[in-house]
């Protein structure tokens, strides 16, 4: 009797992570239909707190905009940032000339001007400065509910309600913004990439 109980019990835990599991699927593929065509979403995986959107647009590697010198950059954004110019270690043996832009709060972004691409281009950064917004309107402080909104449509609030963790990926994976809540507000955005080459 005990071991019926048992297999019983087993048999339920197994279907309640099934379902789970299918769950998360079905509301990935649902919140697909609702993102902005802007944004060319091609995938979502949602995993406990974490949505992950693959996208094909632009936003995405230009986060703070589209920029030919980090001086346009300075003087048009009207933020006081402090500058600091040096090389650092990138990826294997490469050193790289990075301009750090940094906020009296600890915010900061690492851009470099690419002799390729003829533009800023960021390598990292991390900001929770409020006033430091990116180029699609987000800044810290901002309720989970905009955040989304920038990116779909409309939504189930159900679907998100568990969210803690958004990120936005490029899709070849070289590039996202990680954006972190805490509780319904945004504390903090990161971006981080994967280029190999400077």
């Amino acid at each position: 009797m005990k071991r019926i109980l048992l297999l019983a019990a087993l048999l339920a835990v197994t279907a309640v992570a099934g379902a789970q599991e299918v769950s998360s699927r079905a509301k990935a593929m649902r919140m697909m239909t609702y993102s902005r065509p802007e944004y060319q979403v091609k995938d979502i995986k949602v995993y406990t707190d974490t949505m992950t959107v693959y996208t094909l647009a632009d936003y995405v590697v230009y986060p703070v905009g589209k920029w030919s010198s980090i001086e346009q950059y300075i003087t048009d954004n009207q933020l006081q940032w402090y500058r600091e110019v040096g090389y650092k270690a990138y990826f294997d043996s490469m050193s790289v000339s990075v301009n750090t832009m940094k906020r009296l709060d600890g915010s900061f972004l690492d851009m470099y001007y690419s002799i390729w691409t003829k533009r800023v281009e960021l390598l990292a950064g991390k900001i929770s400065d409020p006033e430091v917004v990116l180029d699609n309107g987000i800044h810290c402080g901002m309720s989970k509910d905009d955040v989304f909104k920038v990116f779909f449509k409309r939504y189930p609030r159900s679907y998100t309600a568990d969210v803690a963790v958004l990120k936005i990926v490029s899709a070849a994976g070289e590039i996202a913004e990680i954006y972190t809540f805490k509780g319904n507000k945004l504390r903090h955005v990161q971006i981080v990439t994967g280029y190999k080459y400077y």
